[in-house]
């Protein structure tokens, strides 16, 4: 089933694409590989929420973004090549703003990666890294990249 039928099937309307917030493209293509830049949880234009994970954001809000964040990244994937056009989803490099006591940022991440399971089914399955960091840019809870492999 294409993406975008899937897409459909679940009620998901993708937002327009998020223009960057500095001097850098959001996505680039090199051979069959799809690389996006960081992306944060923008919703209508702005952050979700701001802060830290286990300060002034609690883990659901910040999987909220982390969520909103794939379908940021669907957005753009949508613009650059199509969603249709994706093979794999190769990686998921998720970054947490985390209070110094906080260490769960793969709870943090796992609806992102089960939201990429849910539109492509076995496509969407994917390596990943989950760092906490002392901050991200815009006061940003969670930022991710990705890296996608195209089809021939």
């Amino acid at each position: 089933m294409s993406a975008i039928k899937r897409l459909e099937e679940l009620g998901i309307i993708l937002p327009d694409p998020i223009k960057p917030v500095g001097s850098y493209v959001p996505a680039l293509t090199s051979d069959n590989l799809l690389f996006l830049s960081g992306i944060l949880p923008f919703k209508n234009g702005k952050l979700l929420y701001t802060g830290k994970v286990g300060n002034e954001v609690t883990v659901e809000q910040a999987q909220e973004a982390a969520r909103q964040i794939v379908l940021n990244a669907l957005s753009i994937v949508n613009v650059e090549t199509g969603l249709d056009k994706i093979a794999q989803c190769i990686r998921l490099n998720g970054f947490v703003a985390s209070a110094s006591d906080f260490y769960n940022q793969p709870a943090v991440l796992n609806p992102a990666s089960d939201l990429l399971k849910e539109v492509f089914g076995k496509v969407g399955l994917h390596t990943r890294i989950a760092v906490g960091v002392s901050v991200l840019p815009l006061n940003s809870p969670v930022e991710i990249d990705f890296i996608f492999r195209l089809k021939d």
